[in-house]
């Protein structure tokens, strides 16, 4: 599998320094390990920053500073400005999904600029992108703050990359039908004896019934075992304990 472009993230005029640790974390949890940071208001390094990142200092260590947005994106063949504002200005809207597609399929680098904690990206930086990417959020409150703001994009792109999966328990097989079959088999002996099957004309309806919720689960052998010691100890007489 080929990796995806990664995308640049621009934090423009970011104010508190813990904000910015923890979309580094945010980033670095997605893959994602370029930030450039646009004229941080308490200016860069920001001890309040390392703390919050909770272990994503790589992210921190190579983060760049820069004056303007405009340098910030110089080197940027598509930039999207995540904002969830409405805007005078005639550009696409489109959602993270689209946006991670664009961001896989370009072959330049891509960034995606995130305002200020309180106001968010002005309209003069939301100009300078070529698309708006906003999630779908609560219309009467539609309040994200930096880091969810960044984990949310961050996590849309990274379902089109490499990351490491966590590895899954292996499937067990399913059973060979005859096991199965035996499981019903003894299921019927057991209901045939205790006159389950009442009245006589359901009889062979009720039987398809049972087949069908025992053929179609996908059993293990596994199971199908556990199944029937269930059915034995149920018709069986009490052990006894000594």
């Amino acid at each position: 599998m080929t990796e995806p472009a990664r995308p640049v993230i621009v934090l423009v005029r970011p104010q508190l320094g813990q904000n910015i640790g923890k979309a580094a974390r945010a980033m670095l949890n997605f893959g994602l390990t370029e930030m450039r940071l646009v004229a941080p208001r308490d200016g860069w390094p920001n001890p309040d920053a390392g703390p919050s990142a909770s272990g994503a200092d790589v992210v921190l260590k190579k983060a760049q500073v820069f004056d303007t947005v405009e340098a910030a994106i110089a080197d940027c063949s598509t930039v999207f400005a995540s904002t969830v504002r409405r805007r005078d200005l005639i550009m696409p809207v489109i959602g993270p999904q689209e946006m991670a597609d664009q961001i896989s399929g370009s072959p330049g680098q891509t960034a995606i600029l995130f305002g200020p904690e309180r106001s968010g990206l002005e309209t003069e930086d939301v100009a300078l992108a070529h698309s708006i990417v906003t999630v779908p959020i609560n219309p009467e409150f539609g309040s994200l703050n930096l880091a969810q703001a960044v984990i949310l994009l961050a996590y849309e792109w990274s379902k089109r990359s490499a990351l490491v999966q966590p590895p899954a328990k292996d499937l067990e097989t399913t059973a060979p039908h005859g096991e199965v079959d035996g499981l019903i088999r003894q299921l019927d002996e057991e209901l045939v004896a205790k006159g389950y099957f009442h009245p006589p004309s359901r009889q062979q309806a009720t039987r398809n019934t049972i087949r069908t919720i025992f053929t179609k689960t996908g059993w293990s052998s596994r199971e199908v075992k556990a199944v029937r010691g269930i059915i034995r100890a149920l018709v069986n007489p009490p052990r006894q304990r000594s």
